[in-house]
């Protein structure tokens, strides 16, 4: 049997190209987006579907995909990271907080409420078995 060479061209695997290639990339188009959303004359909101499509993606899960991607994880979490910031800044100055509480529950925002019910002085709740449920209602409350 006789020795063959063979070459392999890796130089692309398949898929599309990046539209990033470098994170400092990512990173300078980033900045340019929230330097385009406060130029006074276009009046854009910062968002996180805004920044996706300012930077050439079809919608927000193909930035998402980028976190994947060996260095860009810290590029889309500080992407993330100013946006929330800027969604946190109109529910403090804004006057209609409903739209940035909505988009903050999409960045793991909780808006709950935890209540601990406890005896007598944090004590546990005591329930005599013989009693309504009216009457260890009113035992609670009345300690």
């Amino acid at each position: 049997m006789a020795d063959t060479e063979v070459s392999v061209d890796v130089k692309n695997l398949g898929g599309r190209p990046r539209k990033y290639s470098t994170p400092e990339q990512l990173d300078e188009a980033v900045n340019n987006y929230f330097v385009f959303c406060k130029d006074k004359e276009n009046g854009e909101p910062i968002t996180w579907t805004g920044m996706c499509l300012f930077l050439g993606f079809y919608g927000r899960q193909e930035l998402d995909n980028y976190q994947n991607y060996d260095g860009f994880s810290d590029c889309v979490k500080r992407a993330k990271s100013l946006v929330e910031y800027a969604y946190e800044k109109r529910l403090v100055i804004g006057d209609k907080p409903t739209g940035p509480i909505f988009a903050l529950k999409n960045f793991g925002w909780k808006d709950t409420q935890q209540t601990e019910l406890s005896g007598p002085n944090g004590g546990k709740i005591e329930v005599d078995s013989t009693m309504t449920p009216s009457e260890a209602y009113q035992r609670l409350l009345n300690g």
